[in-house]
């Protein structure tokens, strides 16, 4: 093909790209209108139905998006932040629909919407779209299952922090008194509780994977596995924390709010690991080999 005219079809695409991002950021917006319509009105059954359209809407577009992604540089679409926010919005909508689809429960859509959409609309007003060569490092067998791995558990540990807060406010409607029930009774919310213990349980193996993976990915590139980058050490922090959770599931004293609080701190920790190093690093000129 003339290079003219491929790189008239790859702007092309690009420009497409941007587009179907943007619409699917639209849809983010309108599937947390409609759950705010839930919460207001449990009972209206247009917003639980909008809700979840919009919802898969979404995560259709943003599946096409990674398509067009690829195809335009032929390699996984992680490399940059910008890619990374859309793959981890994407992945965070899927885990949650199954999440939604068991459990019949939506409350923790407006979470999962809100965080989705606005890692998205991050990514597309604040992040460099531009498709760069792999670095050397990058080009790695390791590459692929390392990112697509991680960012798995990360969209895991959203959902399951959606759950809990949803858990939260529910218990805290009822002591002020509020019959308003999401779909969630004195029967079931103690199944729907568990969902963040099966979550963390099934997300841990990925985020471990994740870590060792990295660690033999850093050996193969700069010949030592760990070197206590601020990445790594954070993410060190996060597993240990999420550790900590799964070690108050099996000790009946902690199941209550110490289990509650940690799983919380270990969300926020995850965030730190995904965004908050980078930022941190840079803001103060921190030498990192994870910054994007």
């Amino acid at each position: 093909m003339d290079p003219s005219a491929l790189l008239a079809r790859d702007a092309g695409l690009f420009a497409a790209e941007r587009v179907v991002l943007w619409i699917a950021c639209a849809a983010y917006g309108v599937a947390l209108l409609f759950y705010i319509a839930h919460i207001i009105r449990p009972s209206w059954k247009i917003s639980r139905t909008g809700s979840t359209v919009s919802l898969l809407s979404a995560a259709g577009l943003q599946t096409v998006v990674i398509i067009l992604r690829v195809v335009l540089k032929g390699a996984p679409p992680f490399q940059s932040l910008y890619e990374s926010l859309g793959w981890f919005a994407w992945m965070t909508v899927v885990a949650y629909l199954i999440i939604e689809w068991r459990r019949d429960v939506r409350i923790p859509g407006f979470f999962v919407s809100l965080i989705a959409g606005g890692a998205v609309l991050y990514a597309l007003l604040a992040q460099n779209p531009e498709i760069k060569p792999l670095f050397p490092a990058l080009q790695s067998p390791w590459f692929f299952w390392h990112v697509a791995i991680a960012f798995g558990s990360y969209a895991i540990f959203v959902v399951a922090f959606a759950v809990e807060i949803s858990y939260l406010i529910q218990l805290g409607l009822w002591k002020l008194g509020a019959k308003v029930d999401y779909g969630l009774t004195r029967e079931n919310i103690g199944r729907f509780h568990r969902s963040v213990h099966q979550l963390v349980l099934f997300g841990f193996p990925m985020l471990t994977f994740g870590i060792m993976s990295g660690a033999a990915w850093a050996n193969e590139a700069w010949g030592v596995y760990w070197q206590w980058d601020p990445k790594e050490t954070w993410s060190l922090i996060t597993w240990f924390v999420f550790a900590l959770y799964l070690h108050t599931r099996v000790r009946p004293t902690w199941r209550g709010a110490p289990s509650t609080v940690i799983v919380i701190v270990a969300f926020l920790c995850m965030v730190t690991t995904f965004l908050g190093v980078s930022w941190l690093a840079k803001l103060f000129g921190i030498p990192s080999l994870h910054l994007y």
